[in-house]
């Protein structure tokens, strides 16, 4: 018994005049797609070059995207592609080119708007040079890094961009670049990974708030937010107590309240920041959504911020202008870094030479209603 004749038999289909139409209808549609692969196969670069009057270099250039080709040209030439159905296959032509096209990018929380920020001007820089990005985040998770990590080099990405999980050693950055995969870090250094670094000045940024705060009267000043365990949490309370000890200004271990890094966490904070001993007048945090958490804690245990208690946020989120009230911050760059970040990267990846330094992008304060003078209440 012939195989149709089987399937037709297990399965109880109708048959009339010897033929069962649902699997005639199937081997039509299967002739049809083979016709198709074989024809798709037919097709080669020459084939389209021919058709339109153009070199074979030019097509490739403009199914890769290329900006050497006009615009109008890499429309006609990918139109007629599609047209005849040509499948540009972007794995065969990084065989012949040695790049991917694709480009990793990992941070430790995308649903920080600092991050989202950051990673539209990535992608808008890698855009121009026809670059795909692929996300991943590692929740500051080590071995989550190190799996994607190992993913980019599965797939021959042409490099990574990080903002690199707690505790990365120098070693992971090194096995990477060994194995070509050029990196270049945002936001967090790494101590003795000789890569390109982008980030804002983050002591001299803090230092900043906390000096606005000192200007306005208020002698109390508490940090809340951040941690030691990265390079960006030591600089900002570095700042902090550098402008206090500058100021002749107490700075009690009590009043750091370190950890928050989240808005569900800075209000959380709210307790236990009024319940300090010789309350501070004023909060520093360590990002805006800290502070608007903070403002919003204050606010239900019935005080006012920028009122009774003074709070400055970091960052300059867009939701900073429009909180209640307006959050004084710092501007840290976000889009800046990301920019460079990705315009350095393209340069390794075009055999440019790119100094494997920490570039800081200098913080802007920008004052709004949750700062005012001291006011004391018994």
């Amino acid at each position: 018994m012939s195989r149709r004749k089987r399937w037709q038999k297990n399965f109880d289909l109708p048959s009339i005049g010897g033929i069962t139409p649902p699997l005639n209808c199937l081997d039509q549609e299967l002739r049809s797609v083979g016709e198709r692969k074989s024809l798709a196969q037919k097709i080669k670069l020459s084939t389209i070059a021919d058709a339109l009057g153009v070199s074979t270099a030019t097509v490739s250039l403009a199914l890769r995207d290329s900006p050497l080709v006009a615009g109008t040209t890499r429309d006609r030439i990918k139109e007629h592609a599609r047209a005849i159905g040509y499948i540009y296959n972007r794995r065969a032509a990084s065989l012949r080119t040695s790049r991917s096209g694709i480009v990793g990018v990992v941070v430790h929380d995308i649903m920080n708007p600092f991050f989202a920020e950051i990673l539209r001007s990535i992608e808008s820089e890698l855009d121009r040079s026809r670059q795909t990005f692929i996300l991943s985040n590692h929740y500051d998770q080590l071995e989550k890094q190190r799996t994607f990590i190992d993913t980019l080099l599965q797939l021959g990405a042409d490099g990574v961009i990080m903002s690199p999980a707690i505790g990365t050693p120098a070693s992971d950055i090194v096995m990477a670049e060994e194995n070509g995969l050029p990196a270049v870090l945002i936001a967090r250094t790494v101590e003795g990974a000789d890569v390109p670094v982008f980030r804002g000045d983050d002591a001299y940024g803090t230092g900043l708030a906390t000096n606005h705060l000192i200007s306005l009267g208020h002698k109390r000043i508490a940090m809340i937010g951040g941690t030691d365990q990265t390079s960006t949490g030591r600089d900002r309370y570095q700042g902090y107590v550098n402008a206090m000890e500058a100021a002749g200004l107490e700075v009690r271990p009590s009043w750091r309240i370190a950890g928050p890094r989240t808005k569900q966490a800075g209000f959380e904070a709210a307790g236990q920041f009024l319940a300090l001993k010789d309350r501070p007048t004023a909060a520093c945090c360590w990002n805006d959504l800290v502070a608007i958490g903070l403002m919003n804690g204050i606010a239900r245990a019935g005080l006012v911020p920028g009122l009774d208690i003074s709070v400055t946020g970091y960052d300059d989120l867009e939701e900073a202008a429009i909180a209640t009230p307006a959050l004084t911050t710092v501007w840290n760059g976000q889009r800046e870094v990301g920019r460079r970040a990705a315009s350095a990267l393209l340069d390794k990846l075009n055999g440019q030479m790119v100094r494997p330094s920490q570039e800081l992008i200098k913080p802007e304060l920008h004052v709004r209603q949750s700062t005012g003078k001291p006011v004391e209440r018994g």
